[in-house]
């Protein structure tokens, strides 16, 4: 593992998080401290679509709705179609993708583009950590949104115009539509990317040091190396150089690889690894029975005969008891209470 301080006494070694402010915090969060995550308001149950109705999804407002301060937002109601109001198509005409009324083929393109510049902006202020649009629509859709072409040729697909400004915007921000939730093991990666993407804008939000960014990366050193070891080794590689680049410069850098990372699935087998990496690391502080006892567990989530939380449950004691203090404030083994919460109720252990 990368050790940017180079050789020092681990017993007293203590990882720090930061608040907006860039105040010193906790690992743990208290309940209150709510992750904010932008939706389409129809998600909700909002009655903004254009027949008057909505998609509420169940997941949102029921599992996730406890944890979570939602920053609702719907384009085409912001920008005054009202409700019901004619629905409303993409349509590519001179090499230019408009938004246009169906029946009356009203344009509001520039409408669009002027509110959405300004609600971006406010968005910027928002300190959201993620975002849900409802997918296949003209101004939420990711992908596979209908593009129609003015001269009748055939549709092909692409991205809402709100969406599409949205991820130009906040290229590393945890964007999905809800139907990309539907999976259990996709909706634990946007759970754990949106977590990661909040402690990210805690660290960076004040005015941190060189080692308060080598501290914020070995706590999370392990959580990289279950998602994405070529990157981990890559943002091992950035950190240690971090004396030598521009600080504007190395922090765009980092973060991206660090949401890069983020973004790869997690695997039982790269987990598996992890697992047994952290039981080498401590196994001759362990009795030959304990050794043997976290060997099986980890042997049976390897085998899918355990969950995950099972392995990290006795490591996070085994680690408590012996007072490994680099393994106890690991986020890999100690998410935030909320993001425990979500995963257990979403049954999205791998």
């Amino acid at each position: 593992m990368i050790d940017p301080f180079g050789p020092d006494d681990r017993a007293g070694f203590r990882p720090t998080q930061y608040n907006e402010l860039g105040k010193a915090l906790p690992l743990a969060v208290s309940a209150d401290d709510r992750i904010r995550i932008g939706v389409s308001s129809c998600l909700l149950g909002e009655r903004v679509r254009y027949d008057g109705g909505h998609k509420r999804d169940h997941f949102l407002t029921e599992v996730m709705g406890p944890h979570v301060e939602w920053v609702a937002v719907c384009p085409e109601f912001e920008i005054g179609l009202g409700v019901p109001r004619e629905p409303i198509e993409l349509e590519r005409k001179s090499g230019e993708i408009r938004l246009v009324s169906i029946e009356t083929r009203a344009d509001h393109t520039t409408t669009m583009r002027r509110w959405v510049k300004r609600r971006l902006g406010e968005l910027d202020q928002e300190n959201i950590s993620g975002y849900i649009l409802k997918s296949r629509s003209p101004s939420c859709g990711i992908g596979r949104v209908q593009i129609h072409e003015w001269n009748g040729d055939r549709s092909s697909y692409g991205q809402g115009l709100y969406a599409s400004a949205l991820i130009e915007r906040f290229e590393n921000l945890p964007i999905e539509e809800e139907q990309f939730l539907s999976n259990p093991k996709q909706r634990e990666n946007f759970i754990e990317r949106a977590f990661a993407y909040r402690r990210l804008r805690q660290l960076f939000s004040g005015s941190w040091r060189n080692r308060d960014l080598a501290e914020f990366h070995i706590q999370h050193e392990l959580l990289l190396m279950a998602h994405s070891p070529r990157l981990s080794r890559e943002i091992g590689r950035v950190v240690v150089q971090i004396a030598n680049r521009p600080r504007k410069e190395f922090r765009l850098r980092y973060e991206s690889l660090f949401m890069q990372a983020m973004k790869s699935a997690t695997s039982r087998r790269r987990h598996a690894k992890v697992l047994r990496q952290i039981a080498d690391s401590f196994a001759e502080q362990l009795g030959p029975a304990e050794a043997q006892e976290l060997g099986r567990i980890i042997e049976g989530y390897s085998q899918g005969l355990e969950p995950l939380c099972t392995p990290l449950a006795s490591i996070r004691i085994l680690a408590r008891r012996i007072g490994i203090h680099y393994l106890e404030e690991q986020v890999y083994l100690n998410p935030h209470p909320q993001e425990v919460a979500l995963r257990d109720r979403a049954k999205s252990f791998p």
